[in-house]
């Protein structure tokens, strides 16, 4: 089924209402490697029920636990012609995940999902389409706004706008103020995967092989979360609560055992960032923004 423009950004997901837990919440630090030292008292909070604290991008992962409908699909308008892009050949483009109060240790809440944006590149040269996900309280408060765009590789020209896109963030010419190391472990995107994302690509060799990976390759949003990590080392002290906004653009896979540097440019309110492997060469996290309370 293809792309139909301009009916995709009517399209919605039916609201979903959901719940996670201290366990979700701890996982999910432990997926991104904080807590490998169980005497580091600094990360110990993030990975241990007393005085829990949130990591802000765990919220790209808390919503995939047990949870259920709240209502029927959002109703359509009349004619409308409902898309779809060949989940065969996307990847992840970039991620934005927005606080609009800090994370809870655990709670219920709803998202409701809608397309806000579709791109068109070319025939040959796929499609961006970007997605917004709004998390509200049991009050019906924002909590968090999740914005992610993907890149389908096999849906370009469906006859929509050609620009527009969002610009991605310019990180500084100068050099990085701070540089920190992450050495990730051969099995993180086996642990990394109970978060929820059990794509067979992070864990089976054969499937890596056939998508044309030597072995299999971290989750992009493990990642994410590891330059997230980052900043709350180097500039927040590891206080969770300064963060507001957290950015960022995928640009090459990690595998299980890559040592990923995070570069760090501090001015004022905004952090930005990138993420490489040196030994590879590899830049794989590009035009980061971070933008404190």
């Amino acid at each position: 089924m293809p792309i139909f423009y301009p009916d995709i950004l009517d399209q919605k997901s039916a609201p979903r209402t959901f719940t996670y837990s201290d366990k979700d919440v701890m996982l999910y630090a432990l997926g991104i490697g904080l807590g490998a030292d169980p005497m580091n008292e600094t990360e110990l909070p993030f990975v241990y029920e007393r005085g829990l604290k949130v990591v802000p991008t765990a919220a790209t992962v808390l919503a995939s636990g047990a949870g259920r409908n709240a209502g029927p699909a959002p109703d359509m308008p009349p004619g409308h012609r409902p898309s779809q892009i060949n989940f065969l050949m996307v990847v992840h483009g970039e991620q934005k995940v927005e606080l609009h109060k800090p994370l809870a240790p655990g709670g219920t809440y709803t998202a409701a999902g809608r397309t806000i944006g579709a791109y068109d590149k070319g025939k040959d040269k796929g499609a961006v389409i970007v997605n917004e996900t709004v998390w509200t309280d049991e009050k019906g408060e924002k909590v968090a706004t999740l914005t992610g765009s993907t890149f389908a590789r096999g849906d370009g020209g469906f006859g929509g706008p050609s620009e527009g896109a969002p610009e991605p963030h310019e990180v500084p010419t100068r050099a990085p103020d701070k540089s920190l190391d992450f050495t990730t472990s051969p099995d993180q995107a086996l642990l990394y995967r109970l978060n929820g994302d059990r794509n067979p690509l992070h864990s089976d060799p054969d499937v890596a092989k056939r998508a044309g990976f030597p072995r299999p390759i971290l989750h992009g949003l493990c990642t994410y979360g590891i330059t997230c990590r980052a900043v709350l080392e180097g500039v927040t002290n590891f206080d969770p609560d300064q963060i507001l906004s957290h950015q960022a653009r995928f640009s090459a896979p990690v595998f299980p055992g890559d040592t990923i540097t995070v570069d760090l440019w501090v001015d004022g309110k905004v952090v930005s960032f990138e993420a490489r492997v040196k030994a590879r060469n590899a830049t794989v996290i590009k035009n980061g923004k971070t933008v404190l309370r």
